[in-house]
């Protein structure tokens, strides 16, 4: 399947932290040109949590964006959203079962041991990381490294996301291991409220960086 370089992640908590409203800084990231977003809430998902997930989910219907449900498959199908799971939350083939055939699932694997199980998994696509440190979870993995990545890449022939601690400075690194694509979080949300213009950067530097490493 042809998978998006860019993967943006927008975290409730990083986006309220910073004084963001989670449906403007989606319409920002949309209107920056991204045609995938994840949306990732971790607390309780309560009625106007949901109402956002809704009014984002439309916004990327109306940008042609995939709309991505990180962890709750019960929202997912309510709203008509592809599905992440972590490797805590409801087993894929389950998933599977209650989204449908069509639905886009992705899986997460943090090591050679759970990216070889995900092999057998009903899944479109499977995330490696963290690859760098990261601050956006309170209990991260151990971090995998670009060279445990590049090692690890030919262990599936799905596409494969690198996601933790990824930034404009590191990018390129992560594609020449073999990423598929890049998620992004922390370096997402443009501390000076520029989103759109941060988006577009990102877009510009992975595909040019996708490009350099064909012509190699």
């Amino acid at each position: 399947m042809r998978f998006s370089l860019f993967y943006p992640i927008l975290d409730t908590e990083t986006a309220v932290r910073r004084g963001l409203d989670p449906v403007d800084a989606a319409a920002q990231i949309l209107e920056g040109g991204a045609r995938l977003l994840q949306l990732r809430h971790k607390g309780f998902f309560s009625r106007e949590v949901f109402q956002q997930a809704r009014e984002i989910g439309e916004l990327c219907r109306s940008a042609g964006a995939q709309f991505v449900m990180n962890d709750r498959a019960d929202i997912a199908k309510l709203l008509g959203a592809a599905l992440h799971l972590g490797q805590d939350d409801l087993p894929p083939a389950a998933a599977r079962r209650l989204m449908g055939d069509s639905a886009m699932l992705g899986f997460s694997s943090h090591n050679e041991a759970q990216l070889r199980a995900a092999a057998g998994e009903p899944v479109d696509y499977l995330a490696l990381g963290p690859i760098f440190q990261t601050s956006t979870k309170l209990n991260p993995d151990h971090v995998v490294g670009l060279e445990e990545l590049r090692r690890l890449r030919p262990f599936t022939t799905r596409p494969l996301v690198a996601i933790g601690g990824i930034t404009r400075g590191n990018a390129r690194g992560v594609i020449d291991a073999g990423a598929d694509s890049v998620a992004v979080i922390g370096d997402l949300l443009a501390e000076d409220g520029k989103i759109r213009e941060c988006v577009e950067e990102w877009i510009s530097l992975v595909t040019e960086a996708k490009a350099n490493l064909t012509l190699k």
